[in-house]
């Protein structure tokens, strides 16, 4: 997975719809995650970055306006709406709620990425990663995506070097084991992110069994904390 394509939380609770959009939009060059409902989007914001979020307004539980109003008061990622309510005042609340832009149900794919190229090309799409962290006598560069220890390169593996990017663009967030999964690539699913964990301690910790720098957070997944 290219962490570099623009990152977008798909938020619904329909299961096959969320699957659908996740498959086409990744089709279309985007990277892309899902959420069930507001609680699991929640957690996704804690350890990832996003550029844009597809969120569903008629969820159970906390509905996609509260979410977004909500998410307002210590955010400004893009909010494209999906609703099955066309009346021109649910268009109005969901604009007034702070969301982006606004599409019905049934919609065409084809206007559903042209909204998303809009709402990205009047905002940028901005890197959360820090240029450069330190993990005692190692350092990595995040720009680079090198990693040194002394000044000594240390060499990668394709996935061990996704892994610490996708760790190193959010130091001090969880990531999940199906987050890392997914950024990384990695087969085999969320057993092969522990073996890559493993794997990557070993070339950054001095003491690989006593983690300092990649840590595991018991029945969440695992965090980066640099000095």
């Amino acid at each position: 997975m290219d962490s570099e394509l623009p990152h977008i939380l798909v938020i619904d609770d329909d299961d096959r719809l969320r699957e659908l959009l996740r498959q086409f939009l990744s089709e279309n060059g985007f990277w892309v995650s899902s959420a069930s409902d507001a609680a699991d989007a929640r957690e996704r914001l804690k350890g990832l970055h996003f550029d844009l979020l597809v969120l569903d307004r008629m969820m159970p539980g906390e509905g996609g306006l509260e979410f977004a109003a909500d998410l307002r008061k210590t955010s400004t990622v893009p909010i494209l709406m999906l609703t099955a309510m066309s009346e021109p005042e649910d268009r109005i609340d969901g604009l007034e709620g702070g969301v982006d832009d606004y599409l019905t149900k049934p919609f065409e794919p084809r206007e559903l990425l042209l909204r998303i190229h809009n709402i990205l090309r009047r905002i940028p799409v901005q890197s959360a990663a820090p240029a450069r962290i330190m993990l005692g006598d190692v350092e990595y560069d995040c720009s680079r995506e090198e990693l040194v220890r002394n000044g000594a390169p240390i060499r990668l593996t394709d996935v061990e070097a996704a892994l610490l990017k996708a760790l190193a663009a959010s130091p001090g967030a969880v990531l999940s084991r199906e987050d890392l999964s997914e950024l990384t690539g990695a087969s085999g699913g969320t057993r092969a992110i522990d073996v890559q964990v493993t794997r990557l301690r070993r070339k950054i910790e001095p003491d690989p069994k006593l983690p300092t720098y990649l840590q595991t957070v018991r029945g969440k997944g695992y965090v980066l904390r640099p000095d």
